[in-house]
């Protein structure tokens, strides 16, 4: 480097430090990863008809973590998480974690937020938890996690440990299904659906038995009812865990939730 180069440094917020360690466990998981190309068309005509003769807006991730929780709901092994070698913990309730970007002192910081039981809340329910994280308050990255989290103090506790004792505490979650559940939910879902125009598929990196990349949303045209229309695609990434599911019972799930959000389901 010249000596007077230009450059600037900044300050890695201390919320990366999760990331940084679900990175470093995420990529020890033996996750299938399904590439999916769905047809939103008609799910995106009746949220904007929503949108328009409703006083409360709801989201497209909304709406896609609704269909998501419903999947699961009628396939409930996909989120099942190991515990120990022979017992698997499959959990009735659909917890799902999302991430929600705030303004910290002038930066754009991504913040964990749990929904917990979205397989029994409706979309406005859903819609509602997601604008009180957005509004929330928050003066600090150490206020790790958003929304009424049980383990709040003890996220602030972490960030101030050295990166091996984190690892430690992550290892321990996830041997215990009822922790990481509590901690984190058992499905996650990142978008970036509405960032650039890039076209294609997002490639995640996650700790939960099941994760959703919500990549680009594209017009194109396709075939409908037998004729070339254009129509609206998402493209969806998911992760299943290989060690809870095997390839077939994935295959009728990930048809499910096609045919759910394709057909505009909950709207």
């Amino acid at each position: 480097m010249k000596e007077h180069e230009p450059y600037t440094i900044k300050e890695i917020p201390s919320s990366r430090q999760s990331t940084f360690d679900i990175g470093y466990l995420g990529v020890r998981n033996h996750h299938m990863k399904a590439l999916l190309e769905l047809d939103v068309t008609h799910g995106r005509e009746l949220i904007r008809h929503y949108r328009g003769s409703n006083k409360e807006p709801i989201s497209f991730t909304g709406w896609i973590m609704k269909c998501i929780s419903q999947a699961v709901a009628e396939h409930k092994s996909v989120h099942g998480i190991r515990k120990g070698k022979d017992e698997l913990v499959i959990f009735d309730d659909v917890d799902i974690s999302i991430i929600v970007e705030k303004e910290i002192n002038g930066e754009k910081v991504p913040l964990p937020l749990v929904i917990r039981k979205v397989n029994e809340k409706t979309l406005q329910d859903i819609q509602d938890e997601i604008l009180t994280a957005k509004e929330q308050t928050i003066e600090t990255t150490e206020d790790y996690v958003l929304g009424n989290h049980p383990y709040k103090w003890v996220m602030r506790f972490y960030l101030t440990l050295p990166q091996f004792l984190r690892i430690m505490i992550w290892k321990h979650i996830l041997k215990n299904p009822f922790l990481m559940k509590n901690t984190a939910g058992t499905i996650v879902v990142t978008s970036v659906t509405a960032i650039g125009n890039a076209k294609g598929w997002v490639i995640p990196v996650s700790i939960h038995p099941i994760c959703f990349a919500l990549g680009s949303l594209v017009k194109k045209p396709g075939v409908f009812e037998g004729e070339i229309a254009i129509r609206e695609y998402l493209y969806m990434t998911v992760l299943l865990n290989h060690d809870v599911i095997d390839g077939a019972p994935a295959a009728r799930f990930i048809s499910r939730l096609s045919g759910l959000i394709e057909s505009g389901y909950g709207i």
